[in-house]
Parts: C-alpha cells; sequence; structure tokens
C-alpha cells in the first residue's frame, strides 16, 4: 500500500508483550492488517526485542514469568536506547495504585483486560501519532542540512546513549573517522558547489554502507565523518571501513588535485573499546583521531586501526 505521494507506506512497529496466547493472538488479530507485529510471551523477552527491533509502540502486560511488566518499563526508560518507546500496559490488574504505579515508572497509558477493541485502537493510534510527531521533530534538530545525514548533535548524543547501553550490559564499541583526502584542493579547483555535492555524495555511500539498526554514519565537522558501530569488535570495524573506502571509490568522483589517485578517496580511523562505567565516550574518540592521524601520514586513502586498541587486544594491527 502506499502513501499520497506514492511511497510504500511504512507500518508502525508493534510489540505485543502477554505470558497468553490466547491474548496475544487476540492482539495480534486486531492490529496486524496496519502494524507490523512483534510478539514476546517473558519480561526478559521483551526487554530483548525492545533493545533489537525498536518497536514504535509496546502493549506490555504486568504479570509476566522472569521479570513482571512494571521492571520491563523500568529497563526500558533506563536506557536511552529504548526511553523514548510509548509504553500501554494492557492488564487485568485495574486497581487506582496498579495505574498509578505504571504511570510513574513512564508508561503513557493504561487498557484494562477485557479491552473494548475501538478502545484500544484509538489509544494505540494516540500514542503513535504523538511519537511519530516527536520522532519528526527531533530528526529535524538532528539532521545535517548540507549532506541529509544526522550531524555533530545526533552523533554525541547517539554515542553517549550506545556507551552508557554497553557500560551496564557490556560488550564492544567501535568508531571511526572518516576524512575526504585532499578536500580543500578539490574545492579549489572545482568551486564550492562541487565541493557540496561531492559531501553529499560522500555521506549517501558512507550511508548505505552501515546496515544495523543501531549503527549511525554523522557529519563530524567539514569533511569529517564518524561512524558509530555499538557491539563491534576491532576487527568488524575494519571490515566495515573497507566497505566504506570501497564505497567511496566507487563513486568515481574525479579528483585531478588529489595526491594520491585519480577519484575521491577517503582516510579512517578505526578504533574500538569496552565501555567502562567513570570512562569518558570521548577516549573512544581520541584513539580513533590518533589513526587518522596516522593514516594521512602513511600516505591517505587507507584506513588504520588504533595502536592502543590493537595492543589491548593483543593482536597484530590489521590494514589496508
Amino acid at each position: 500500500m502506499d502513501d499520497e505521494s506514492g511511497h510504500p507506506k511504512v507500518k508502525p512497529r508493534l510489540l505485543i508483550v502477554d505470558d497468553q496466547a490466547l491474548n496475544i493472538h487476540a492482539l495480534n488479530e486486531l492490529f496486524r492488517a496496519d502494524h507490523e507485529i512483534y510478539m514476546a510471551m517473558d519480561g526478559n523477552k521483551a526487554v530483548d526485542m525492545a533493545l533489537t527491533q525498536f518497536p514504535d509502540l509496546i502493549l506490555l502486560d504486568v504479570m509476566l514469568p522472569g521479570i513482571d511488566g512494571y521492571e520491563v518499563c523500568r529497563r526500558l526508560k533506563a536506557s536511552p536506547l529504548t526511553a523514548g518507546i510509548p509504553v500501554i500496559f494492557v492488564t487485568a490488574k485495574g486497581e487506582e495504585a496498579d495505574e498509578a504505579k505504571g504511570l510513574e515508572l513512564g508508561a503513557v497509558d493504561y487498557i484494562s483486560k477485557p479491552f473494548h477493541p475501538g478502545i484500544a485502537r484509538a489509544r494505540v493510534k494516540t500514542h503513535l501519532t504523538l511519537k511519530l510527531q516527536s520522532d519528526y521533530l527531533k530528526s529535524q534538530a538532528s539532521i545535517d542540512g548540507l549532506t541529509g545525514i544526522a550531524n555533530r548533535r545526533a552523533f554525541e548524543q547517539h554515542l553517549h546513549a550506545a556507551w552508557s547501553h554497553l557500560c551496564r550490559d557490556g560488550g564492544w564499541l567501535g568508531l571511526i573517522l572518516v576524512d575526504i583526502d585532499y578536500f580543500k584542493r578539490f574545492n579549489d579547483h572545482y568551486g564550492h558547489l562541487a565541493g557540496d555535492q561531492c559531501l553529499r555524495l560522500v555521506a549517501a555511500a558512507l550511508d548505505s554502507g552501515i546496515r544495523r539498526p543501531l549503527d549511525m554514519v554523522a557529519r563530524y565537522g567539514g569533511e569529517e565523518f564518524v561512524c558509530v558501530l555499538p557491539g563491534t569488535h576491532l576487527s568488524g570495524a575494519a571490515t566495515v571501513a573497507q566497505q566504506l573506502s570501497d564505497a567511496v571509490e566507487n563513486l568515481k568522483i574525479p579528483h585531478v588535485e588529489s595526491l594520491v589517485a585519480d577519484r575521491v578517496t577517503i582516510s579512517q580511523g578505526v578504533a574500538c573499546l569496552q565501555p567502562k562505567q567513570g570512562q569518558d565516550a570521548h577516549q573512544l574518540v581520541g584513539l580513533a583521531d590518533q589513526a587518522l592521524y596516522q593514516a594521512k601520514e602513511s600516505g591517505r586513502a587507507r584506513f588504520r586501526l588504533s595502536e592502543v586498541c590493537n595492543r589491548k587486544l593483543q593482536s597484530p594491527p590489521v590494514g589496508h
């Protein structure tokens, strides 16, 4: 189905959490025509799915095996990655104190069982509309006006959110700093309009090379870009760096003033850390910046891995 502009209509993503298959079936039948449905039957699975699928709204039962719905809501609201997902409790616990507890934890609404289909649809539609409006306003403030990808502000927010999440749950955080080689020479030779178009094309190529939902490409400033890669080890970040390099070179943008190639190329610095409480996320940026400097010093049109990260991992340097 297309929207009014002729583009395919994107269905809102709805996560239904209930330990009773009959209830899940009823809610699925009610919403599946207009929503992309995900389902979970226990609290831990609900948290995992929220962190991997990023639904637009969650219909959450209170009484669940393992951790209950209140604890699920508390964990989701404590994570910067899922705090913005609206939660509606759908439960037979109809006491005012139960409703108040859910709202205090950050839920946006409360639907009592047995629910009326019309009321359930109306409340879901209302909160999805509010989230869509909120997401649009946030995106407008987070988009780089020239390239159309995330801006420096959005990068800072995403970096700190990913850092906080990995501090709590463990894992690696990869980061790549990207610089267009000899961009000043490009601007001086082809003009600033061509330079702006070059930035837009490179940004699009970098963005297309990032495939996972939590990965981000942002404009860092001038002709520099940055990639945030949560859950990515140094070897995985190196693979991404190679893909980004190939994507930009495949654009085949002429650059007769480059000292390393006849087309536009990029240099990259790659770093990776396991975030720890008390550490500054910008330590990772500093390591990537040092690696980028080494890539430039060693001839450009290549990537270099952070020597500090390599030593910590006790693995030989990888480059190209």
